[in-house]
């Protein structure tokens, strides 16, 4: 991994020139320990793999003139698709067996049965958000909260921006729709990763603590999401992916609004949360209606979304119960003390 991580800041056709073949070949076969490792629940190497990866994208999606990368890399791009491949069986390997063979043919009724594996999912109303966050987090719980949130909050519009390309007709017009939305309808001052910025105003995050604090499970969300974003091949999953992300934002963030308030905190920081309750509402419907509904005519699509769906109901899922976990864990240690 260091190896590796060594290799993002030099150009990728140094890398290539200087990278032997048979070092190539050492530096693969360590990352296939590294994805069996992680495939065997290891957690330090769930989370090695999941920072590797996300400091590969970090690199590929960041415009930075003048400064080199190893963006374009040939030994990169192997080096990433092993990743990427690990990652994509380990979350169809949690996907139940059969699950994806029982969305109905018709559009309509394939858009009602995507929201009810929503709505029947364990995810769904997570306690971390209807209990922790709403009516228990102290401010320094809100921070971390923020801090692992970033991984997509803090680049959507990348994201949709990434997405729409090769689209068309209705499908092309909602990604735009939503895509200026996130731009603040043009007005710099509302830009949506600008308004989320502020939050790190208000907590004084820094970049150098992002990264740090990230745990394995939210880099994985982060990852996810940019890599069905980038390749064409799975657009159906990102379809999936995205709009699952926004149809449960609006219900999560009147959590998130309710626990900012109860504890005073700077409404500036608070500007973000309380616009996507109302934007991501409207966003989801045009997304259910415009993109979802169009594609599910397709046996193919309707595979591919389904898929992202359930990639994020899990991942979310996991993520969720990792950040219960540690306030449970807390509260005993309280209790103990």
């Amino acid at each position: 991994m260091e190896r590796v991580s060594d290799w993002l800041g030099r150009p990728a056709d140094e890398v290539d020139r200087l990278v032997h073949p048979v070092e190539l070949e050492r530096v693969l076969g360590a990352i296939h320990e590294l994805n069996r490792r992680a495939a065997a629940s290891d957690p330090e190497m769930f989370y090695r793999q999941q920072l590797l990866l996300s400091r590969i994208y970090t690199t590929q999606l960041r415009v930075a003139p003048g400064e080199p990368s190893a963006e374009g890399s040939t030994a990169l791009h192997r080096v990433t698709r092993l990743l990427e491949q690990a990652t994509a069986a380990a979350e169809d390997s949690r996907i139940e067996a059969g699950s994806l063979d029982n969305a109905p043919a018709e559009p309509a009724e394939f858009v009602s049965w995507l929201k009810k594996l929503a709505r029947r999912h364990t995810v769904f109303k997570h306690p971390y958000y209807t209990d922790f966050i709403r009516d228990r987090a102290d401010s320094e719980a809100i921070r971390r909260y923020m801090i692992q949130e970033s991984v997509i909050d803090g680049r959507f519009d990348d994201l949709l921006a990434l997405m729409q390309v090769g689209t068309s007709g209705p499908a092309k017009m909602e990604i735009a729709r939503n895509f200026w939305d996130e731009m603040g309808n043009g007005n710099p001052a509302e830009v949506h990763t600008h308004l989320f910025k502020q939050i790190f105003e208000v907590f004084d995050i820094t970049d150098d603590e992002l990264e740090n604090a990230l745990t394995a499970n939210a880099l994985l969300s982060g990852n996810l999401a940019v890599m069905l974003c980038r390749y064409r091949s799975s657009y159906p999953e990102a379809v999936g992916f995205l709009g699952m992300t926004e149809w449960l934002v609006p219900d999560r963030f009147v959590q998130v609004v309710h626990a900012w308030e109860r504890l005073g905190l700077p409404d500036v920081g608070i500007v973000y949360h309380r616009l996507h309750i109302t934007v991501d509402a409207q966003h989801a419907a045009g997304w259910f209606h415009n993109v979802i509904k169009p594609a599910a005519t397709s046996p193919a699509m309707r595979r591919g979304i389904a898929r992202g769906t359930l990639w994020r109901l899990n991942s979310s899922q996991r993520y969720l119960d990792e950040r219960m976990s540690e306030v449970d864990l807390s509260a005993r240690l309280t209790t103990a003390g």
